[in-house]
């Protein structure tokens, strides 16, 4: 048998950047494990290239993000992949299958599997069946492809790998033990997952729990009493919370262990919509050690859950008494650790850690449940009928009855489980059942003089963050986990953040004399926020050199006062639907001269120009369209569409200067903001604007050609997208 098992080993490696093709890959791994293969389940970039030479069978879950951009955690090994003393046929050995996450709102859908799997046959790997695609914006999610490719590859495994000796697969109904449990710890318990009396540490010194450090000596602390979190006390019910007190309690004080993290001290947390719109969004304000980011980077927040959810966990599982022990991971079969290299443990932890905070800090108890999830929980029910009903749920048959009862109403393990009460599984499986906590990335809002910290020694990172909270099909109250912890900190809090590159950085912070055209609408302004104040201090800088060194500005002059309003360096068209409740950073524009008004407003003459400053930037221009506001009848947004007026109807009503600047002056186009309609609509206007043209300019061009022109800037990256 031993020789058996060491012919049959199976690579499953993933790129994932939210977890979903890890998801998608940790399934891979339990169907080559009831064929008897000894899978190994790893993120791509702990690979080399030998690796995929050692393995019976190589499987690649694979997402795409950004400009058809490949994950963090894969881009190492992609650049390994291409190198090029690697010879044609070198992987010739290596049998493969692969399948990709992607969401058809992009239009670089899926190119990240699509360059990893034409690079593999391209070395000579052999690909034993057809390559998968789901589209995440599918009504059934990336299942509604995944179950049906995953049975067939099931099937072209066997025929490859025929079992020997009379052996047969592992039923899907016999319970696989985990690769890793937990274990109890003979030593003192240490912590009590940052609540309770969290004064001191296990080596006897002081410590101040978390909602309640001060601020570093350089931080700014606005107490504005904006923040509010009456709303965040349970992630369940619709009950709300007496009051600001009993959310910090609700908040663990313990600083997450990430890698590379940074120490930040949240200094604001201001609420910018009026209390009674129906979206709150915020302005978190950060201060950090000396840190070098640009436009387009990333502030990636580590959520965690509310106590009250972890208390109702702990209780339904009959795990209090065991909650505040310590315990480590240990794995639970020797042999297969030895028989072929293993998987990592599911988080890496410092020890000794507790249950409760493995729980509260790294476990994600209220995402919506994977079709696995049901098939691990069915084997831990007394009640017959609620086994029935979960395996239901596992049916590749019945995906549809499946996505009814999770995904429509986001419907939480946490509920699952209340729901099922009869199921009760084994606290050393805890981190088998539930997915990890994922790191929420957020596009960084400053740059330029705003990224600058009240010292040389600190920075500054600000994040314009819209709450998640919204009702469901079945009438509760939903909330993501990310921006309800978010929206709970007070000022003072410290936080472990990690900041890092975006799918702009590169293509946001280069060459900020050539033009841009900006589409943010909603909280899609953040990044180009950014890249407004950055390319205002390179330009700021350059000019200062200039005008230091005594240059020529030649004929005439080029100065910023002669420089025109209709040609600018950088043409922001920005989206919201009403302009007294969620015009972010308005008084910021008009300090800047940049406001342009495009719909009607009390406060400027419909389609004008506000007067600018005189130390305004002349190469700035914000043109607003606010889809709730009534237009006047003389206004341009009336004149050039009946009804609601979008960001698309804003760059139609301004098609000669975006024309202009794309045409005659190479300008970039940049779209930050929702991945619904919005990103195709701007594209169409856009190529609407190209198709226009004056008789006197003769610089109009046929449809076709407008959508091939649209097309060559994305290929060249003269286009880009990020859309969530």
């Amino acid at each position: 048998m031993a020789e058996h098992h060491k012919r049959r080993t199976a690579l499953v490696a993933y790129g994932s950047e939210t977890g979903n093709a890890q998801e998608l890959a940790e399934e891979l791994g339990r169907v080559t494990r009831r064929l008897h293969f000894i899978p190994r389940v790893v993120n791509l970039d702990s690979l080399n290239v030998s690796d995929l030479l050692r393995h019976s069978i190589v499987l690649i879950a694979i997402s795409t993000t950004g400009q058809g951009d490949l994950p963090n955690n894969s881009q190492l090994f992609w650049r390994k992949l291409r190198s090029s003393r690697l010879t044609q046929g070198c992987l010739s050995r290596v049998c493969f299958a692969s399948f990709g996450l992607g969401d058809s709102a992009y239009p670089q859908f899926n190119w990240a599997h699509r360059k990893f799997n034409n690079r593999l046959r391209q070395l000579g790997a052999q690909e034993i069946f057809e390559k998968g695609e789901a589209d995440e914006s599918a009504p059934e999610g990336a299942d509604g492809l995944f179950v049906p490719w995953c049975g067939q590859l099931r099937q072209k495994l066997l025929h490859h790998w025929p079992l020997e000796n009379g052996l047969k697969p592992i039923p899907d109904d016999e319970f696989l033990t985990p690769d890793w449990k937990l274990e109890l710890l003979e030593t003192p318990t240490s912590t009590n997952g940052g609540w309770g009396n969290a004064n001191s540490s296990s080596d006897g010194h002081q410590k101040t729990p978390l909602s309640m450090n001060s601020a570093s000596d350089h931080a700014n602390i606005t107490n504005e009493d904006t923040y509010e979190t009456s709303i965040f006390t349970n992630g369940l019910s619709d009950r709300e919370g007496s009051g600001k007190n009993d959310i910090q309690d609700e908040l663990s004080h313990d600083l997450t262990p990430t890698s590379n993290a940074i120490t930040a001290t949240l200094t604001r947390n201001n609420r910018l919509t009026p209390n009674d719109h129906w979206q709150d969004v915020r302005l978190v304000d950060f201060i950090l050690p000396h840190t070098s980011y640009t436009a387009g980077s990333v502030c990636t927040i580590h959520p965690k859950n509310f106590r009250t959810d972890v208390d109702d966990l702990l209780s339904l599982m009959n795990w209090t008494p065991i909650a505040d022990k310590s315990v480590r991971f240990a794995p639970t079969n020797p042999y297969r650790q030895k028989a072929a290299p293993a998987s990592p443990s599911p988080i890496t932890l410092a020890e000794p850690f507790t249950l409760r905070q493995l729980l509260t800090n790294h476990l994600d108890i209220l995402s919506i449940p994977r079709r696995s999830f049901f098939t691990l929980i069915s084997h831990f029910t007394s009640d017959p009928s609620h086994k029935e009903r979960l395996l239901e749920f596992t049916r590749p048959d019945l995906i549809d009855e499946f996505y009814d009862y999770t995904t429509r109403p986001r419907r939480s393990i946490l509920e699952v489980l209340q729901e099922f009460d009869s199921v009760k599984i084994p606290w050393k499986y805890a981190a088998a059942a539930f997915p990890s906590i994922r790191g929420r990335q957020f596009s960084i809002a400053s740059g330029g003089a705003l990224g600058k910290g009240d010292t040389p020694e600190t920075t500054r990172v600000q994040l314009l963050v819209a709450i998640v909270q919204y009702r469901t099909v079945i009438k509760r109250i939903r909330r993501g986990l990310c921006t309800r912890y978010l929206a709970a900190l007070k000022p003072g809090t410290k936080l472990n953040v990690t900041i890092g590159r975006g799918s702009g950085s590169g293509i946001m912070d280069t060459d900020p004399t050539r033009p841009a055209i900006m589409v943010g609408p909603g909280t899609g302004v953040a990044p180009l926020r950014s890249m407004i104040h950055e390319r205002l201090e390179k330009t700021s800088a350059a000019g200062q050199a200039t005008a230091d060194g005594g240059g020529d500005r030649g004929e005439g002059g080029s100065g910023r006062e002669e420089r025109s309003h209709a040609s600018p360096h950088m043409l922001l068209f920005f989206g919201a639907r009403n302009r007294e409740k969620d015009f972010f950073f308005e008084d910021e524009w008009k300090d800047l001269g940049a406001l342009h008004q495009t719909t009607s407003s009390s406060a400027l003459p419909p389609g004008e120009d506000i007067d600018p400053s005189p130390h305004a930037p002349a190469n700035v221009r914000i043109i607003t369209a606010f889809s709730r506001d009534p237009p006047d009848a003389s206004s341009l947004a009336c004149k050039v569409k009946k009804g609601k007026f979008y960001v698309q109807d804003a760059i139609r009503a301004h098609s000669d200067e975006v024309r202009e600047l794309i045409l005659r002056r190479n300008a970039r186009v940049f779209v930050s903001g929702s991945s619904g309609a919005m990103p195709k609509a701007v594209g169409d206007a856009v190529s609407d604007a190209l198709v226009g043209g004056s008789e006197e300019q003769d610089d109009g061009m046929s449809r076709e050609d407008a959508e091939a022109w649209v097309a060559r800037m994305r290929k060249s990256g003269d286009w880009w997208e990020e859309c969530w």
